[in-house]
C-alpha cells in the first residue's frame, strides 16, 4: 500500500516504548520500516541495525526520531547523508540545529508525532 520506507532511529525491543509502538503501527499501515539503534535485538521480526556502524541504507523515505536531543549530535550528519525525503521529530526529539541542517539539504522536517500521523492518515 505505502512505500514510504521508514527508518526508526532509536528502535528498541521494549514493547512499552513509543519507538516500538511506531514499528507496530507502521506494520499495521502497510509501511515498511528499518529499525536502527544502539540496542540489539528484534522488532517485529526485523533485526535492529547498529546505529554506531553508520551503515549505508538506500531508499529511505522517512526518518522518525526516537532519540532525545542530547543524544543526537553524533548522528546528525549520518542521518542527513541517507537523503531521506523527510524527518519526523517526535515529541522530545526536537532539535533546532538538526532541523536547520536537514532543511538546508532540502529535507522536509516536521515536529510531529508519527503515531498521531498514522492514526489520522497523515503519514
Amino acid at each position: 500500500m505505502n512505500e514510504k520506507l521508514t527508518l526508526i532511529v532509536g528502535a528498541t525491543t521494549n514493547r512499552s516504548r513509543y519507538a516500538y509502538f511506531a514499528a507496530s503501527r507502521l506494520v499495521g499501515a502497510g509501511v515498511p520500516f528499518v529499525p536502527i539503534g544502539i540496542k540489539s535485538g528484534e522488532v517485529l521480526g526485523k533485526q535492529i541495525i547498529d546505529l554506531r556502524a553508520k551503515p549505508h541504507l538506500d531508499n529511505i523515505h522517512t526518518i522518525t526520531l526516537y532519540v532525545g536531543t542530547a543524544n543526537q549530535s553524533e548522528w546528525i550528519d549520518y542521518l542527513i547523508s541517507l537523503n531521506p525525503k523527510r524527518i519526523i521529530f517526535n515529541p522530545g526529539t526536537e532539535n533546532p540545529v538538526f532541523f536547520q541542517k536537514a532543511k538546508a539539504q532540502g529535507i522536509e522536517v516536521l515536529e510531529a508525532c508519527t503515531l498521531v500521523m498514522l492514526s489520522t492518515n497523515q503519514y
